[in-house]
């Protein structure tokens, strides 16, 4: 497996775990009370914290444990990364147009904080996803 691809695991892998951890922290803190009231900051905070922490120390574990190519990448390596990030890229945008419509809307900041969150998470897993695609199946460059 390229050194790229057990990157993208990880990447793949430590958003679904935070987002879900977030998730189980808001809705445990429901309790009956709408969602819009439940305090999410610091739980958002603390899960993306996480995660970033948790993406760095996996990545310097796996460059110790197979360093073959941890610090090689090749025109194919660029070219899958570049195809990720511009198929992750488009939840972002997506996102961000969800949360501009709904603060124009007057929503509830819980609401447009966690479509927010929500894009990142969803750029973080397709953008991944399309990398590990590549690699197992190859792809067409344009």
């Amino acid at each position: 497996m390229a050194f790229e691809e057990k990157r993208a695991w990880i990447m793949a892998a430590v958003a679904v775990v935070a987002y879900a951890s977030y998730v189980a922290v808001v809705l445990g803190r429901a309790d009956g009370i709408p969602l819009a009231d439940v305090p999410y900051a610091a739980a958002l905070l603390w899960t993306v914290g996480g995660a970033i922490v948790a993406a760095i120390v996996l990545h310097i574990v796996v460059s110790i444990v197979s360093p073959e190519g941890a610090n090689q990448a090749d025109q194919r390596d660029r070219e899958i990364h570049r195809v990720g990030e511009h198929i992750g890229q488009s939840f972002v945008v997506v996102g961000a147009v969800a949360a501009l419509g709904m603060a124009l809307a007057r929503w509830d900041h819980f609401w447009i904080a966690n479509v927010v969150y929500l894009g990142f998470v969803l750029s973080a897993v397709v953008g991944s996803a399309a990398r590990i695609v590549a690699y197992r199946r190859g792809f067409q460059t344009w």
